[in-house]
């Protein structure tokens, strides 16, 4: 068999156990289809995806509803690029508007306006149902509170601080 890449020469890859690989297919397996869940969800009751109700979601929580497209870009974990792609669909849905940065020419801010706002006040009930339902009701509080603990170990190795990393957002 040929070397696994990023596997030193004369190395064996350190391959996961029946154990891990169960473990690794069932969080595979559950982040799939709790992404779909919540799609269809937020598709059917407001026509849109659930990474836009997340944006929706983080520019209602700024202050004046507003934060810098980079930093929007950051909190929803996707590429600039991306993220101008969404952000055009919500702008012409009257959802969100672009005002230019007055201290960086270059910067933008995502505005969330009035009606994207009422939008997302009528959407949210119906997708913390959703939540509650495909996570929450089906967990003890003590597999809640380790489910938390070990999604944040994995996402902070994920992202980490000072290293250059290739993260989406910096693409």
């Amino acid at each position: 068999m040929n070397r696994a890449p990023g596997t030193p020469p004369g190395q064996e890859p350190r391959w996961l156990t029946d154990e891990e690989q169960h473990v690794w297919r069932a969080c595979v397996e559950a982040g799939t289809l709790l992404e779909d869940h919540l799609d269809r969800q937020l598709q059917r009751d407001a026509g849109m995806p659930h990474v836009y109700y997340g944006l929706l979601v983080k520019l209602a929580e700024s202050p004046r509803r507003r934060l810098r497209m980079t930093e929007l870009a950051r909190y929803a974990k996707i590429t600039r690029s991306r993220l101008s792609h969404a952000v055009a669909r919500l702008e012409k849905n009257g959802w969100v508007r672009r005002e230019d940065c007055p201290s960086d020419k270059r910067g933008q801010f995502a505005v969330l306006t009035d009606e994207g706002y009422d939008v997302l006040a009528r959407t949210a009930p119906g997708h913390v149902d959703a939540v509650r339902q495909a996570v929450f009701d089906r967990l003890t509080p003590e597999q809640q509170k380790s489910l938390g603990e070990i999604m944040r170990i994995v996402a902070e190795g994920l992202e980490p601080d000072g290293t250059g990393a290739d993260l989406p957002w910096l693409r």
